[in-house]
């Protein structure tokens, strides 16, 4: 049986995105649900544009996902065996050399356009004379384009059903580029191929171009991946995800305080019909993966929903999934548990525990005590007693203020709540109130 190979082949030319995750997880899990090797290969031929700093990017979001590779390709280490492809492909007469320039190529295609014909290349490259190209090589870079068959290209896609393309509709791809560069077309072909990828799951965008890929598939005899098409995801106002305008970043993402999770919870039920499962772990979502379950049409992300997903992964949280967090701000084996009770539901990121660890641990900085409470709170302070306290503590000590002030509901209970945590609102001061080691009294600091 034929080992399973996918990948995930990002361009490290800016930060990834909700739409580049989706793509990995769809590979990651199709991956571990086949028992395949899982590849993350850097798509960074555009010497200009790419950089260590994206691809250090790339490794660190996945990795904080959840999404381990097996192994990492690099395909700027590879241009050697690309050239060699090419040469292959140039003395089969399937590729040739072309001189437009870009300007040349607009100018065409608005000449077709207003004659009601297809934006196709008209394969003048074709047309010229050795002693033709040799004089254009004096002046311009040419770059190579694939000759395709002009036939339909047809294939069962995992998501998509039957696709057929006629590539007669196609103008011929640019394989390298005028500097040398070799794009996408060509050399995620030959790697694909090289490194025996069985599978490919990627945006439905790509399907006229996984036409011309089988193609080149086809012309050097190597095995063409089975292949899947999914949706894509707009923004709120209905656009596409840039990486370059940094829409939704998983950097942005992360530094936000979402929950890894709560990313990959949305980004699984994301075109399925189905609700979300919350699930912290992403290994828990294989089992019951399925690409059949998708729809092709674009899916709608949003931002707000991803915060009320991850506030509730984030309270659902156990204590043993959330202790080694608590004791590296400071919180006592003995008072984890009573403090995530208290404070899971009142948190938005856990970046906010460490303050209110901060408050049971020294009190607020300045207690809000307005002027018309100033003797309520003496009065308090006089009962609140020392640390530790009884679970019971903040019902008897507001009982008994009640008797001696007469004080109930709002007045009772906000002006406590203001001196105690210098806020309006926050955790239930029924859980907060025994936890708090330490009072700051009026005119103390």
């Amino acid at each position: 049986m034929t080992k399973k190979v996918l990948r995930f082949a990002p361009s490290p030319t800016g930060y990834l995105h909700i739409g580049n995750i989706r793509t990995a997880l769809f590979n990651y899990l199709q991956a571990k649900k086949l028992g395949a090797e899982f590849i993350l290969r850097l798509d960074d031929t555009d010497s200009e544009r790419s950089s260590q700093h994206f691809i250090d990017q790339i490794k660190r979001d996945l990795d904080w996902l959840g999404i381990n590779w097996d192994r990492i390709e690099q395909q700027s280490l590879r241009i050697e065996r690309y050239r060699e492809v090419l040469t292959k492909l140039e003395n089969q007469n399937m590729v040739y050399e072309c001189f437009e320039t870009s300007s040349e190529l607009e100018i065409k295609r608005k000449k077709q356009q207003k004659r009601g014909l297809p934006p196709v290349y008209d394969r003048e490259g074709l047309k010229l004379s050795e002693a033709e190209k040799d004089a254009l090589r004096n002046e311009l870079e040419g770059h190579w384009r694939f000759l395709l068959s002009g036939e339909n290209v047809t294939w069962q896609d995992e998501i998509s059903g039957e696709i057929n393309v006629r590539t007669s509709v196609v103008s011929d791809p640019i394989l390298v580029k005028g500097n040398g560069q070799f794009l996408y077309t060509l050399a995620s072909v030959i790697d694909d191929s090289d490194f025996g990828v069985t599978n490919v799951v990627r945006g439905i965008d790509h399907l006229t171009n996984t036409a011309v890929q089988i193609e080149i598939f086809r012309n050097l005899s190597a095995v063409v991946p089975v292949f899947g098409h999914h949706s894509l995801i707009v923004d709120s106002s209905g656009e596409n995800f840039s990486k370059r305008t940094g829409s939704l970043s998983i950097k942005s993402l992360r530094e936000s305080g979402i929950e890894p999770g709560a990313i990959v919870s949305k980004l699984v039920s994301l075109g399925t019909g189905d609700g979300i499962n919350l699930k912290n772990n992403i290994n828990e979502f294989i089992q019951k993966f399925s690409l059949s379950k998708y729809s092709t049409a674009p899916v709608r992300f949003e931002k707000e929903v991803l915060a009320t997903v991850s506030r509730k992964l984030l309270s659902s949280l156990g204590i043993d999934e959330i202790s080694g967090l608590l004791s590296s701000i400071g919180v006592p084996n003995e008072m984890k548990e009573d403090f995530w009770i208290m404070a899971k539901d009142n948190i938005d990121a856990k970046e906010e525990l460490a303050d209110i660890w901060n408050l049971c641990k020294d009190g607020v900085n300045k207690p809000v005590i307005a002027p018309e409470d100033e003797k309520f709170i003496k009065l308090a302070i006089s009962l609140i007693g020392e640390y530790p306290r009884e679970k019971d503590s903040w019902q008897k000590l507001t009982e008994e203020l009640k008797t001696l002030t007469g004080r109930k509901g709002k007045d009772l209970f906000m002006p406590l709540r203001c001196f105690l945590t210098g806020k309006k609102d926050g955790p239930d001061m029924k859980k907060l109130f025994p936890l708090m080691q330490k009072i700051q009294k009026p005119g103390s600091s």
